[in-house]
Order: C-alpha cells, then sequence, then structure tokens
C-alpha cells in the first residue's frame, strides 16, 4: 500500500513529536532508531509531490526545534566529558603555590597496586 502526501506528513510530524518527547527525557538511545525512520520519511515527502505549504512549513519548523535541542543536547554531553576529563586530571596531579606565587604542578603516582607480604 503506498503512502499519501497526507500519510506521510502526519507520520512525519508524530515522530517529531517523539523525538523532541525523547530529547527532553535525555533518551538519547531512541533517538537513532527515530532518525533513521525520519530520514525515510524525508525522502519519501521528497519524492512526493505534495503541495501543502502550511503543512510542509509546519514541519519545517518542528525538525528546527528539534535540531536547537539535539544541539543542546550535544553540548550538554560534551560539558559532562570535560567536567570529568578535569576531574581525572585533578586526580593525577597536586597543584601548589610557592612563596613567591608561582603555581607549580606535582605529580602524583598512580600506585593501585596491593602487595601483600607474609
Amino acid at each position: 500500500m503506498e503512502q499519501t502526501d497526507a500519510d506521510i506528513t502526519v507520520a512525519l510530524d508524530r515522530l517529531l513529536d517523539e523525538e523532541r518527547t525523547a530529547l527532553l527525557a535525555g533518551e538519547l538511545s531512541r533517538i537513532e532508531g527515530i532518525i533513521h525512520r525520519k530520514s525515510a520519511l524525508i525522502d519519501a515527502l521528497a519524492e512526493s509531490s505534495i503541495d501543502d505549504f502550511a503543512a510542509v512549513s509546519a514541519l519545517q519548523v518542528k525538525l528546527r526545534r528539534n535540531q536547537t535541542l539535539f544541539d543542546q543536547a550535544l553540548a550538554g554531553i560534551r560539558t559532562v566529558a570535560s567536567r570529568l576529563s578535569s576531574l581525572r586530571q585533578l586526580r593525577k596531579t597536586l597543584e601548589t603555590y610557592d612563596h613567591h606565587g608561582r603555581k607549580s604542578a606535582l605529580l602524583i603516582a598512580d600506585n593501585t597496586k596491593l602487595e601483600r607480604r607474609a
């Protein structure tokens, strides 16, 4: 059964709402599947002969909205990764200041081995 232009726009509209919900809930594991389905629907819409400007315009607004949410989610992930990297670095060094106010860093040896003596 072939999808009509209206079927495609309704399916894409619902999928964009689902994508928004997943992004707002932080359910990033769902995004990959949504992106594949969204891509297929956009391709079908591009191949259709849709002439409903209002429907296409509404979809574009939702696409831009979701892209903004996706960009913000990626920025948040990058911030967390940077913070975790900083915390790992803090555990490896000890920064101190000498009597002239100059900063110096002392590397802390990573002795995680446990030696057992009888």
